[in-house]
């Protein structure tokens, strides 16, 4: 099996793949990697699995060696890191390729693989990103925006009477409370910044067919109301991992081709 580890700020998703798909996964405080809690996870996530590769991608720095480490330690492996250097599906065309997150990396090959180019990604969590890969199948940007439990936080740390709010669903437009007053800034008015942006993105890539894809943590409730969507893939980069890992080792083969996915 190949181990895949997805860095993010707030958590790690951890995937069990084999040379088909990813067949496990879940998720892990991205703090816990400071301590030895970190391994500790992924001992247990791996289980009795043979694991015979594996590959990551971070957007912390700070706790890539640590990761890289616990790694070795657990599994006698090295593992692959995922930047714009060892990146395979997409080209990258790009001003400074070494600042592009390697989630997003991750992401843009396994769109470009499943659903073909050009190509836009929206990733919700933490940030909310947009990324696009061309008609040549290479990356060449996106778009950066707060997320929205980043928004809703913000709000109520910067105001006095703004309360802390979960995100979810809503469905009228008028909200009759505070509460419901920000999850409709939150939910409706994300809905509404990212069809108008991919509206301007089918202009700018000339592609009245662009397929978007999205992922991430709010994906599901956020993709409701948007028309262009064209899929929602939970494990998208966790996929791009895998399809990366296997690009640098094509004759390698994987084992337990049976697997339940638990998140």
């Amino acid at each position: 099996m190949i181990l895949l580890l997805d860095v993010g700020n707030t958590h790690t998703h951890l995937g069990l793949a084999n040379n088909r798909r990813v067949v496990r996964q879940t998720v892990m405080p991205t703090p816990h990697w400071r301590r030895r809690d970190g391994l500790r996870a992924v001992r247990d996530f791996a289980g009795a699995h043979p694991v015979t590769g594996t590959v990551f991608c971070s957007v912390v720095p700070a706790v890539d060696p640590a990761l890289q480490g616990g790694v070795k330690r657990a599994f006698g492996l090295a593992p692959l890191k995922l930047d714009h250097r060892t990146v395979r599906g997409v080209g990258v065309r790009y001003a400074k390729p070494d600042t592009i997150g390697a989630d997003r990396l991750a992401n843009a090959v396994a769109a470009r693989i499943r659903f073909g180019a050009p190509v836009v990604v929206v990733d919700l969590g933490t940030a909310v990103t947009l990324d696009v890969v061309d008609a040549r199948g290479d990356y060449i940007g996106g778009i950066i925006g707060p997320g929205l439990s980043a928004m809703t936080d913000y709000l109520h740390e910067k105001t006095a009477l703004l309360p802390r709010v979960s995100v979810r669903a809503v469905r009228r437009t008028i909200g009759r409370n505070t509460e419901e007053a920000m999850l409709i800034g939150a939910v409706k008015g994300y809905r509404h910044l990212i069809s108008g942006l991919l509206e301007d993105l089918r202009h700018e890539l000339a592609s009245p067919e662009l397929p978007v894809v999205f992922t991430g943590g709010c994906a599901q409730l956020v993709a409701r109301g948007i028309a262009q969507v064209s899929a929602v893939a939970p494990d998208l980069t966790l996929e791009g991992l895998r399809l990366v890992w296997q690009a640098h080792h094509p004759t390698a083969t994987t084992s337990g081709q049976r697997g339940g996915r638990e998140g």
